[in-house]
């Protein structure tokens, strides 16, 4: 329940900045390929119309900067187990990883302790304030193998063929563009790159966490085939997440067919 609290309450003091969950799902039908996707662009240069869904999903607007606590709150060790995420990843020294959605850097200050000196961590995000947090953690720890990118809902500001791993932790189901966001990450990847999504459950209700913040397995695989992606690999021991390892369709790396999620006993 305390995370449930919490996300209510980042709401209600952001709410005239950036409006949370909604009680009632978004009723316009969702774009079902790129085409649809480009009508609802803005016609200002640089500049996106939100959709309201893709592919049936309700799309949920990003956490505004005032409620960065949030994300380095005590109990997020014991509700994530986010050194169990890092081991699973399996980054090595002199890699180059990208933290999309890095908020105040939770992720990617260990990331660049792992890519080490001779690696590099592409921390991107659309909020300035965000960003300052990061370069105000990163600082102290004496990481200077951090690169922060200031992104916008048209452009995410990666390069092509640039990581070896995109991560993004409870970030995709927020992507005002998934479809071009999507196309971006794809050419930022390198022929071994991965795409790895991390998302709260949706197939488990005991996860206290809103609805509009949760992704099921099948609605990831849906939407990142859709986009050119294959499954390549899952890792199924966080508490509350799914991790779902994507790489281009053109990859090398085998593909793997989806285990479903099944609570333990």
């Amino acid at each position: 329940m305390v995370v449930r609290f919490d996300r209510v309450a980042v709401a209600l003091v952001t709410a005239a900045l950036c409006t949370l969950a909604r009680p009632g799902l978004a009723q316009d039908a969702p774009p079902s390929s790129t085409a649809d996707a480009e009508a609802r662009r803005s016609t200002e240069p640089g500049e996106l119309r939100p959709l309201n869904t893709y592919m049936g999903r309700p799309i949920a607007p990003p956490m505004h900067f005032s409620g960065a606590g949030w994300l380095t709150r005590p109990t997020r060790e014991r509700e994530e187990a986010p050194a169990k995420l890092l081991e699973a990843l399996r980054i090595k020294p002199g890699q180059v990883v990208c933290d999309f959605g890095c908020g105040n850097g939770y992720h990617t200050l260990q990331l660049a302790k792992r890519v080490g000196p001779a690696g590099q961590v592409v921390a991107v995000d659309i909020q300035p304030e965000m960003l300052d947090m990061l370069r105000q953690r990163a600082g102290p720890r004496g990481l200077d193998n951090i690169v922060p990118v200031l992104a916008t809902n048209a452009d995410p500001g990666l390069q092509q063929y640039q990581f070896d791993l995109v991560l993004m932790v409870d970030v995709y189901h927020e992507l005002a563009d998934p479809v071009a966001t999507l196309a971006a990450v794809h050419e930022s990847l390198r022929a071994h790159g991965r795409l790895v999504l991390v998302e709260f459950r949706e197939e488990d209700p005991s996860v206290p966490i809103l609805p509009l913040h949760k992704m099921s397995q099948v609605q990831i695989i849906k939407e990142l085939t859709a986009n050119d992606f294959k499954l390549v690999g899952q890792f199924d021991d966080l508490p509350w997440q799914h991790v779902v390892e994507l790489a281009r369709a053109d990859s090398p790396l085998a593909e793997v067919e989806l285990r479903p999620w099944q609570k333990p006993d």
